[in-house]
């Protein structure tokens, strides 16, 4: 199963008055994670959206275990955790300059109809994102 780190500089407007990342810009992490993840395998969401496919959040999930400050080297690591077809979910988990995690969790999304919101078939819409997901959860490189 690939997994990608992706460096993230730690900003002092993301930080609360106690100085530590403020817990709604992990989400946004997650974001440029999941992006350079499906970059590495060769895709592109710019690409799909031209086809006036989105892809919305429909669970998200953040489990905090200690603070990144200011300052602070952070990595966001993604990988793909679970996918069937309509559904995928990414697994993220923000690593500190230790190596240690400091923020685990998930995102789920489906693939809709920007227009109608209406939910399409990622198999057969886009057959080589399918593919390309389906190796990733049967550990094929």
């Amino acid at each position: 199963m690939l997994k990608v780190r992706t460096p993230i500089e730690v900003r002092y407007q993301e930080t609360d008055q106690m100085g530590v990342v403020y817990h709604a810009n992990y989400l946004v992490w997650f974001e440029i994670g999941r992006t350079k993840y499906i970059e590495e395998l060769g895709l592109s969401y710019a690409e799909m959206e031209k086809h006036h496919v989105v892809s919305p959040v429909l669970d998200a999930r953040l489990t905090y275990k200690k603070p990144v400050r200011y300052g602070e080297e952070a990595f966001v690591e993604t990988w793909l955790k679970e996918y069937d077809g309509i559904r995928t979910v990414y697994g993220y988990d923000i690593i500190d300059a230790q190596g240690e995690i400091a923020v685990s969790g998930y995102t789920k999304h489906t693939v809709v109809k920007k227009d109608s919101f209406r939910p399409i078939s990622l198999r057969r819409s886009f057959p080589d994102w399918h593919k390309a997901y389906l190796k990733q959860i049967e550990g094929e490189k």
